[in-house]
């Protein structure tokens, strides 16, 4: 509270009490996160590095395996078909992602993570996270058609 009424400044347009309450809140959560640190709590999502391209290594990108299937391609058992019918569901970047996977462009073969990372000039990671969220739209599109 202290450190709130000393930083605040009535200029700015916002309230003692608003500003005091941000004050404390961010106290609060700098606390929590030392706690964390001193505890040797690590998430899954810490970073642990970079690659040699400097992108940003996490415990779980060691983790992955090589095939790096965040959802199981058997067990949504899509047909390419069924996924050339839905891809204007996806917008640009799940759809480039998901046709490289899949192999889906003429004559295309099924490309890595790593492969599509590099070619798009993000991480791993993030090409994992657009694939799982592209692939639950596509998912729940099909289970709607079902119905």
């Amino acid at each position: 509270m202290i450190k709130a009424i000393e930083s605040f400044s009535p200029n700015k347009g916002t309230k003692l009490a608003t500003f005091a309450a941000r004050c404390i809140e961010n106290e609060i959560l700098m606390h929590l996160r030392s706690l964390k640190k001193t505890r040797k709590d690590v998430s899954l999502h810490d970073p642990i590095g970079t690659d040699k391209e400097g992108n940003e290594i996490t415990l779980i990108d060691i983790l992955g395996t090589e095939a790096d299937d965040v959802v199981d391609k058997m067990q949504l058992k899509i047909e390419k078909s069924k996924i050339y019918r839905n891809l204007e569901i996806l917008d640009d970047r799940e759809k480039e992602v998901v046709v490289g996977r899949f192999g889906l462009e003429l004559g295309g073969e099924e490309r890595t993570q790593r492969e599509i990372a590099k070619e798009l000039g993000i991480s791993r990671s993030y090409v994992s996270r657009i694939e799982k969220r592209a692939l639950m739209k596509l998912y729940h599109e099909f289970y709607k058609a079902k119905r």
